[in-house]
C-alpha cells in the first residue's frame, strides 16, 4: 500500500530507528516537556507504530501506538475489538475496576448509576463549595510574592473536593496521595520492583475502603460510598466488592487527573504571559482556555486497551492480545482534525477534543474536572494576574500523567 504521511502508509505496522524511538519514549524527560514534537513524530511514521518496553505495568511490554485521530476514534469507539479489559493495564487492582474495565454489555448497567452523580446539574451544586477552597488556598500565598503552585493549589484542592464528594477523610489526604502515586508514579527501577511497589500500593487502598465501607455500614453518611451501598442496578443492590471496585477507581482518578491538568495548565500560562494576560483581562475567555489547553496539553497523554481478536488499523495487522497505546495527546494535535493544530488559540470556540478519551469509556468525571479548572483559573487570575516561572527554572513533569510536583510561580 502506498501513499502520502497522510495516508495508510504500509500494511505492516512500522518499527521506528533508535532516535525516534528515545524521542517517543515517556521516560524522556525532554519529551514530557514538549510532547507535541513527538506526536508529530508519530503520526508522520504511520498510522500502527511499534515501540518496545513503553508498558511499565506489563512488564514493560512493547506496545502499537496509535496517534492519528481517526484511527484512535475507532479504537475508542471499538470496545469489542479494543478491550479495555482487566489485564489492559495493571493498577494494583484485583478484580476489574468499574466502570473503566468492565466493556458493553454490562458497562452500561453501571454507567446508568454512576452517570447522574456526575451529571452536569449536579456538578453546578458543588461549584460554590469549590470556589471558596480555591479563593482560602489563593489568599493563603497571594502576600508571599510566590509559591510551589502544585502543593498550594493544584494538588490540595481536586483532594478535598474529591474525598469530600466520596467520603473519605480529607485530614488523610496526604497518605491517599502517597498511595495514589506509589501506583502511578512508584519509584522503582525495575519491572519486577514496580509491580511490588503498586501492589502494595493498591492492598492499602483496598485496606482504606474496606475501612470506611464497613463504617459506612454501621453509620451511613451523605456521601457517595453511602450512596452506592444503597444503589441497584438491574434490581439487585451492589455488592461490597462492586462498590470498593468502583471507589478504588475514583480514588485513583480524583487524586490525579485534575491536579495533573492544573499543573500543566498553569505552566502553560506563565511561561506564554500573551495567553496568560488574555485570561486575566477578558475571565470569560476562561472556559474557552480550558478546553484549549486541555487539548494541547492533554495531561492524560495515553490510554490503554488490548486486542481481542485479529484485527487491523488503517491497513496494519495488529494480532490478538496485543497492546494498543492510544495517544490522546497526539490524536489533539493532529493536523488532519484541527485547523491550525499547532498553534494554540485560547479563544478557540470548536474544539472537541479527546483529552478525556472517548467511546463508553470516555471520563465520568469530565463536567466536575471542567468545573474545577474554570474556577480555579478565574480565582487565581481574579487575585494573582501576573506572574511567572522563576528565570533558570526547567520544569520536571512526570511521564504518563504529566504532573509537576515543584511548579514554582514569582509574582
Amino acid at each position: 500500500m502506498t501513499g502520502s504521511p497522510n495516508d495508510r502508509e504500509s500494511e505492516a505496522n512500522i518499527d521506528l530507528n533508535e532516535d525516534t524511538t528515545g524521542a517517543l519514549q515517556m521516560n524522556n524527560p525532554e519529551f514530557n516537556r514538549h510532547p507535541q514534537s513527538g506526536y508529530r513524530m508519530l503520526r508522520d511514521s504511520g498510522p500502527v507504530v511499534t515501540l518496545p518496553g513503553v508498558i511499565p505495568s506489563r512488564a514493560n511490554a512493547d506496545a502499537h501506538l496509535v496517534g492519528r485521530h481517526a484511527d484512535v476514534l475507532t479504537v475508542l469507539r471499538s470496545p469489542d475489538v479494543f478491550s479495555s479489559r482487566f489485564d489492559a493495564v495493571h493498577i494494583g487492582q484485583v478484580r476489574p475496576l468499574i466502570p473503566l474495565q468492565i466493556d458493553p454489555p454490562d458497562h452500561a448497567k453501571y454507567r446508568k448509576l454512576l452517570d447522574p452523580l456526575f451529571a452536569p446539574r449536579r456538578i453546578a451544586l458543588l461549584e460554590d463549595r469549590t470556589r471558596a477552597l480555591v479563593s482560602d488556598l489563593v489568599e493563603a500565598v497571594a502576600d508571599d510574592g510566590g509559591c510551589n503552585f502544585h502543593a498550594a493549589v493544584s494538588e490540595p484542592l481536586p483532594s478535598t473536593v474529591f474525598l469530600e464528594l466520596l467520603g473519605l477523610p480529607v485530614s488523610r489526604a496526604t497518605e491517599f496521595v502517597a498511595l495514589k502515586d506509589g501506583i502511578i508514579r512508584p519509584t522503582a527501577r525495575t519491572p519486577e520492583e514496580r509491580s511490588a511497589m503498586v501492589d502494595a500500593a493498591g492492598a492499602r487502598i483496598y485496606a482504606v475502603l474496606q475501612e470506611v465501607l464497613d463504617e459506612r455500614l454501621e453509620a451511613p453518611r451523605d456521601d457517595f460510598i453511602s450512596g452506592f451501598l444503597d444503589a441497584e442496578v438491574d434490581g439487585e443492590r451492589l455488592t461490597p466488592e462492586e462498590v470498593i471496585d468502583i471507589c478504588y477507581l475514583f480514588f485513583l482518578a480524583g487524586l490525579d487527573t485534575v491536579t495533573a491538568s492544573l499543573d500543566c495548565m498553569m505552566a502553560r500560562l506563565a511561561l506564554h504571559p500573551a495567553e496568560r494576560r488574555r485570561l486575566a483581562d477578558d475571565p470569560s475567555v476562561i472556559p474557552h482556555a480550558v478546553e484549549e489547553m486541555l487539548r494541547w496539553e492533554t495531561p492524560v497523554t495515553s490510554v490503554v486497551r488490548v486486542t481481542t481478536q485479529d484485527t487491523e488499523l488503517s491497513g496494519c495487522p495488529i494480532a490478538a492480545d496485543e497492546v494498543v497505546s492510544v495517544v490522546l495527546g497526539s490524536a489533539n494535535t493532529d493536523e488532519r482534525a484541527w485547523d491550525e493544530a499547532e498553534a494554540v488559540d485560547v479563544d478557540r470556540r470548536v474544539n472537541k477534543h479527546l483529552a478525556f478519551g472517548g467511546g463508553v469509556h470516555r471520563c465520568l468525571g469530565s463536567h466536575l474536572a471542567r468545573m474545577e479548572l474554570r474556577v480555579v483559573l478565574e480565582e487565581w487570575h481574579a487575585q494573582i494576574p501576573e506572574y511567572r516561572v522563576p528565570e533558570g527554572v526547567e520544569l520536571d513533569y512526570s511521564p504518563g500523567l504529566r504532573q509537576i510536583a515543584d511548579l514554582p510561580l514569582v509574582w
